[in-house]
């Protein structure tokens, strides 16, 4: 069988999104660079597999994906059916909370905050206030839920909507605003907790940030 393929940059956060639960399930994988600053990701080969141009896209065997939850409901739904657990209503609430409330003002403030002093342009004050003031309304929302016995968002053993999470909530905490997680004593106990699966370490080795962030 042909091994699973993911494309994409290792420093995009939404690849990474995807590395984290294919590392998780110790699936093996071939990475295939798709390097943005020189259009691969419009090459008429890439949107052979993805016809929108973005990354990431993921083949498994004759199956190909893309957007990173879709490829990584597509993991779970066939290699990790504990990371869904049932009944799962509110597995499903915590994976929409993810892409409709966490991921805008976290994209952001990492693009604002991580990005782009790595590409040496500004910072927008203004994008970053707005955002971290969002943020952190939607984190006391994770707060009062964490403290209310929850060891994880959506069940009691690691879930996809908590490994969803994990690569943006990473950049954020290399950031300066670091603070939103670590002053939230739940959620930075969750943040600790789900950090130390074994399996991120060999993630977060993968992602090419320089040693200052």
């Amino acid at each position: 069988m042909a091994p699973i393929k993911l494309y994409g940059m290792m420093l995009s956060a939404n690849v990474t999104r995807v590395t984290t639960l294919l590392n998780e399930l110790g699936l093996e994988f071939d990475f295939v660079d798709v390097d943005l600053r020189t259009g691969a990701h419009k090459h008429p080969d890439f949107l052979k597999l993805n016809p929108f141009g973005q990354i990431p896209a993921l083949q498994d065997g004759d199956e190909v994906v893309f957007e990173s939850r879709a490829i990584n409901r597509y993991i779970a739904t066939k290699y990790g059916a504990s990371l869904l657990p049932t009944p799962s209503a509110k597995l499903e609430a915590w994976l929409e909370v993810e892409s409709h409330h966490f991921y805008p003002p976290a994209r952001t403030l990492v693009y604002e905050l991580v990005i782009k002093p790595m590409l040496g342009a500004p910072t927008d004050a203004a994008e970053v206030d707005k955002n971290a003031a969002d943020l952190a309304k939607l984190l006391d929302v994770y707060e009062a839920h964490l403290a209310a016995g929850n060891k994880y968002l959506a069940g009691d053993a690691f879930p996809l909507a908590d490994a969803n999470h994990m690569s943006y909530l990473f950049m954020l905490t290399k950031s300066p605003k670091a603070d939103l997680v670590a002053s939230r004593p739940h959620v930075k106990a969750w943040w600790e907790e789900i950090s130390a699966r074994p399996a991120w370490a060999k993630t977060v080795a993968s992602i090419p940030l320089p040693p200052a962030v």
